[in-house]
């Protein structure tokens, strides 16, 4: 009887049964991206839309290669996902009270003003975009250009390219008759390349002309440097990155007028 009891309590049919532990960090993460069903794709349109506006405004600008919309769609997925309860309001995570992103991109200091399209900056505003979806993707898109630009403070002729004519006084320099014209020290050596000493009843020639911050270039967009240049705190975000676009390249697009 004893051993009869030893052996239904230890033997393989009454072995106690675990649930297995759930799936955390990456390895989580990924596995509900690969069950990503069609809330996944709630922004399609807008994020196009926004994109769309984004490309055509920056197409003129040095080196600019066109965003590709589905490379925004990736970082909505690895940002929030439509099972975060931020998916609805703050998809693009953009806004924390503790981040200073939005009021850079809302900013003229750091050419926030030079990547957003006006068309869009009309509806961007701090509480817009920290409590509604699409401002918040849109400003998303543009912190996310305006931290791809590199960008300097170049001499730029107005619109009214006239060349005019000054004639220096008595203690007159470049830079003093420049900013009584409104022209810039560097247009005036442009035209008059033999001024370097200058002389009372000497004639330059100049155009109006401000210095402005402009748009010099565009760094390649790329996992590691959305990373770097878009993502605070999470270590795994490139690799997220490089799984999510596969994923959203092969999942169902939604249809777009």
């Amino acid at each position: 009887m004893g051993n009869t009891a030893h052996r239904l309590a230890s033997g393989p049919a009454n072995k106690r049964h675990t649930a297995p532990r759930p799936r955390t960090g990456f390895d989580g993460w990924a596995e509900g991206v690969d069950k990503a069903d069609d809330q996944w794709n709630t922004y399609d349109c807008e994020i196009r839309s926004a994109v769309d506006e984004y490309n055509m405004h920056l197409s003129r600008t040095t080196g600019y290669v066109p965003l590709d919309w589905r490379v925004v769609k990736a970082m909505l997925w690895v940002e929030t996902g439509a099972k975060s309860l931020a998916w609805k309001s703050r998809p693009m995570q953009i806004g924390h009270i503790e981040d200073a992103g939005l009021m850079a991109l809302l900013g003229d200091r750091e050419g926030g003003d030079l990547v957003v399209p006006p068309s869009l900056r009309v509806s961007l505003s701090a509480s817009s975009v920290r409590a509604e979806p699409i401002p918040n993707i849109r400003a998303g898109i543009g912190y996310l250009l305006m931290r791809m630009a590199t960008f300097a403070f170049k001499s730029i002729p107005n619109a009214d390219d006239k060349v005019y004519e000054v004639t220096v006084k008595d203690g007159d320099s470049l830079e003093r008759i420049a900013r009584a014209q409104g022209s810039t020290p560097e247009v005036m050596k442009k035209l008059n390349p033999s001024a370097h000493l200058l002389k009372a009843g000497q004639v330059l020639k100049y155009q109006k002309a401000t210095v402005r911050k402009v748009i010099t270039g565009w760094m390649p967009l790329t996992s590691s440097r959305i990373a770097a240049r878009y993502n605070v705190g999470d270590s795994d975000y490139a690799r997220k990155m490089d799984h999510a676009l596969p994923a959203v390249r092969k999942a169902k697009e939604a249809v777009c007028r």
